[in-house]
């Protein structure tokens, strides 16, 4: 049955007990949100506890990347809020969202926000005992992020790209840097590495570490084209590739200090950013020495794509400075990496291949980028 538009705002407006002049009615007030109302609350045994204000709704759900997204049904209270306590989950920083009457939701008291091209979702820290790699630390330097906005031909609109720099850059004279282009995966955007990934924290613990070389980390936007939820890989990428490599890379080697040479070029992303990594830099290793893909999407014509790279691995070999894929085994992309490893084992090109229990998560990924970031630009 279709319902009109004007009764599911109507039926929404309600479940949630928003204002009826947000909603574009006349009717009476409804009851407000209980003051002070925390939702997610961390305790100290990792437990969380969601809470959402919804007197009229009929099912309220949280769903979370701790379990594999599988639903968790919330109990209502006599003041209409909606609760559930769940865990103690993995420390992490992990994607999460409502769903109220079916309908998915960001969790309307907490300002932390993944941001996505479809249905947006909330963040929730879990800490660790001991400091995390993904968690700001107070007492080591932090680089800047830059958002950079601008005019793209091929896009056809103004859009950003975020820009990592690291300590010390502002300071360090005519010192020039090695570039890691980094990518996000479908549905998201240009700040999911910093919103959700936490890289450019991951980098600054890493660098104090003494773990990982200084370098520039550029985050694009990979939805080139207008973005559909079904996905237009076939003609997105091809317009990504040109957006990257015609666009970003002149307007980044313009404004920051990048240290000339494909040497020091680096290309990885997650999902379909991974599958975007190895097909423009797999395509283009006059740009790029090293390639990586986490969780990357599958790429049908990968051995005709590449049968010349994979019949010349003497040649191939002395190009790479690093090919890195990595995918957990609970992923459902899992099977399209273990046979790309085969596929490069099989030919002989030399490439390091991650895999261990895991999602398609930034849990994860963020254990890609511990891997990955440590081992790019070495003499």
């Amino acid at each position: 049955m279709k319902i009109p538009a004007g009764r599911l705002a109507l039926g929404l407006c309600a479940a949630l007990m928003l204002s009826p002049v947000l909603c574009g009615q006349t009717s009476a007030p409804v009851p407000a949100a209980p003051p002070n109302l925390v939702s997610p609350e961390v305790a100290a045994d990792r437990r969380v506890t969601f809470r959402m204000f919804a007197p009229a709704a009929g099912k309220v759900a949280v769903v979370g990347q701790w379990d594999n997204n599988l639903p968790h049904d919330m109990t209502k209270d006599e003041r209409g809020v909606w609760s559930v306590t769940l865990g103690p989950i993995t420390p992490s920083y992990w994607i999460y969202n409502f769903t109220l009457d079916g309908v998915a939701l960001v969790d309307p008291v907490n300002p932390l926000v993944k941001l996505r091209m479809r249905t947006s979702a909330s963040l929730v820290s879990v800490p660790a005992e001991s400091p995390a790699l993904w968690e700001p630390r107070a007492d080591v330097p932090h680089g800047a992020v830059d958002i950079n906005w601008h005019s793209s031909k091929v896009a056809g609109d103004v859009r950003p790209f975020y820009v990592y720099t690291p300590p010390g850059y502002d300071t360090s004279g005519t010192t020039r840097y090695p570039v890691l282009y980094l990518l996000h995966g479908n549905n998201g955007t240009a700040g999911d590495w910093t919103a959700a990934g936490r890289a450019n924290f991951m980098a600054d613990n890493l660098l104090a570490a003494q773990r990982m070389m200084p370098m520039i980390i550029v985050m694009p936007w990979g939805h080139t084209l207008p973005y559909s939820p079904t996905g237009l890989v076939a003609e997105n990428d091809p317009a990504f590739d040109r957006y990257l490599t015609e666009e970003v890379m002149p307007l980044v080697e313009k404004k920051y200090r990048v240290a000339a040479g494909r040497e020091n070029c680096a290309i990885m992303g997650l999902s379909m950013g991974g599958g975007q990594a190895l097909k423009t830099g797999l395509s283009h290793l006059d740009l790029f020495a090293s390639v990586g893909a986490y969780s990357a999407a599958t790429i049908r014509d990968f051995d005709t794509r590449f049968a010349a790279l994979l019949a010349d691995p003497a040649g191939t070999n002395a190009k790479l400075k690093l090919l890195w894929l990595g995918c957990g085994r609970q992923d459902s992309l899992f099977s399209f990496s273990e046979t790309t490893h085969a596929t490069l084992t099989t030919a002989k090109i030399n490439h390091i291949f991650f895999s261990l229990d895991g999602y398609h998560d930034f849990y994860f990924w963020r254990r890609c980028i511990e891997e990955t970031l440590p081992k790019l630009f070495r003499p």
